[in-house]
């Protein structure tokens, strides 16, 4: 039965659900899915779930969507467990899939190393979440497609998630997971305005916007299909993701107390790279230590730090973290250094009929870009000024991080308000919270953070409630 199957013969039985806990999860990516498998796993009482998204498909989310089902996720299958405790779930997962065990047989007797398919991760993904929904004979679960426009709280303590349906029923527990799948803005029309036009090419011509994962994706995506043409890659920084090691990269960080100021925490991890490659090892296996020490080192940080390295240091963390497979690397390298693919480093701007504006770093002089196809893969952030953001502020149900690049929320999902307390039975699970918890947009990050928020949530509705 599909995931969509399983969703319509459960909510066939809401009716009768009005006695015991409503609980409401805003989202259906990665986010979203986990948090439900974690709730179903955690909270041992009867409870209705309900599930907003405008998509009427289930999606992996922003962060793991991708039009080409065999697109290389840039995580190795030992982090992508989304069991609590069990680090080689998912590679057991695969172990006992016959199909992959006979295409894949170099891996065996594990896979823990190896990186694999998004559309094989979200397999497994809602095959857990499926077996989670079918051990659970109490809950009901339900879909709603229409969006949230504004959550508030009610008399009862309770919550009315405001949408387009006439009767909008109260909940116990929110979370939201929404990540980054929040609308994107239309693009805006041809602006006429005279600009210095400059065609780069006379070949057929494609541009990518953006610098993580996705732009790599979509160009080996068109390469793969056969396109022949220039492709640019404008990224306002310039950073394209570096290379996973061709082995496990064991975390590696020094013993020694880190330094307390931005700069000098810089250095000290630039040292600690040079002299990781200098006994043998490799830099990559400092990246993988520091994350341990990430949410440490962010909260140390005063806010005016925190914006320095927002600005000058978030795309060079971001393309050392984010890394990519080394046959993938090994091919976009192949790209630029041939000149197939040329990068470009400035700030994109409006798109027109015949390309997209260009101001290159450095300039204050406006291009055109001339393309016949643009494709934006770049990650939104949150948009705080939308409705629903707007009227969670506006209610004193959350605050914005200190950087305002989502809601401030603690470790577990908690929204955490400017006097430091918290507010019972609403959460934000996932990338929402990111200017607050480094790393959150991660699947191991996620996975602890949605049973951490479950957890809190079964301590409300049965004190005694324990992770199964």
């Amino acid at each position: 039965m599909t995931v969509q199957g399983l969703f319509a013969s459960k909510s066939k039985t809401t009716a009768r659900v009005s006695a015991v806990p409503r609980i409401a999860i805003v989202g259906r990516g990665f986010s979203g899915m986990m948090s439900a498998i974690a709730l179903m796993k955690t909270v041992r009482t009867p409870f209705h779930l309900q599930l907003f998204d405008p998509n009427s498909s289930v999606s992996g989310g922003q962060a793991l969507s991708s039009v080409r089902a065999s697109t290389i996720l840039n995580t190795r299958v030992r982090d992508l467990s989304v069991s609590l405790g069990d680090a080689d779930d998912f590679n057991d997962w695969l172990c006992s899939n016959a199909e992959f065990r006979a295409a894949v047989r170099a891996a065996i007797p594990g896979f823990r190393q190896i990186f694999v398919p998004k559309a094989l991760f979200s397999d497994y993904v809602y095959q857990r979440f499926s077996e989670a929904l079918a051990a659970r004979k109490d809950i009901t679960v339900q879909v709603c497609h229409e969006p949230v426009v504004a959550i508030r709280r009610s008399h009862a303590n309770r919550f009315l998630l405001e949408s387009a349906h006439p009767a909008n029923p109260l909940f116990e527990t929110v979370v939201l997971a929404t990540g980054y799948g929040l609308s994107d803005p239309e693009p805006e029309a041809e602006d006429r305005s005279p600009v210095r036009a400059q065609r780069l090419v006379a070949r057929p011509h494609a541009v990518l916007l953006g610098s993580g994962i996705r732009v790599v994706d979509q160009l080996l995506q068109l390469r793969d299909s056969g396109y022949p043409g220039q492709i640019t890659i404008v990224s306002k920084h310039g950073f394209l993701p570096q290379s996973h090691t061709p082995n496990s990269a064991d975390p590696l960080f020094p013993a020694e107390a880190l330094p307390q100021k931005l700069p000098e925490i810089v250095r000290f991890i630039r040292t600690a790279c040079r002299e990781a490659e200098e006994e043998g090892r490799s830099w990559q296996s400092v990246m993988n230590g520091l994350r341990r020490h990430a949410r440490s080192l962010w909260r140390s940080l005063p806010a005016d730090q925190k914006r320095q390295f927002n600005r000058h240091l978030r795309a060079i963390y971001d393309s050392h973290r984010n890394r990519l497979p080394e046959a993938m690397h090994l091919r976009l390298k192949r790209e630029l250094a041939e000149g197939n693919t040329i990068l470009r480093r400035g700030t994109a701007g409006r798109r027109g009929l015949s390309g997209i504006f260009f101001t290159p770093a450095g300039s204050n002089i406006e291009e055109v870009i001339y393309a016949e196809r643009v494709f934006d893969c770049r990650c939104k952030a949150p948009d705080l000024a939308m409705p629903l953001m707007q009227s969670l502020i506006g209610s004193g149900l959350a605050v914005p991080d200190e950087l305002s690049l989502g809601l401030a929320v603690d470790q577990r999902g908690d929204l955490c308000l400017e006097d430091g307390s918290t507010v019972d039975g609403l959460f934000a699970v996932g990338p929402l919270g990111l200017g607050s918890l480094p790393d959150i947009d991660l699947v191991p990050e996620i996975v602890t953070q949605a049973y951490a928020a479950a957890q809190k949530v079964a301590e409300q509705f049965y004190p005694r409630s324990r992770a199964v």
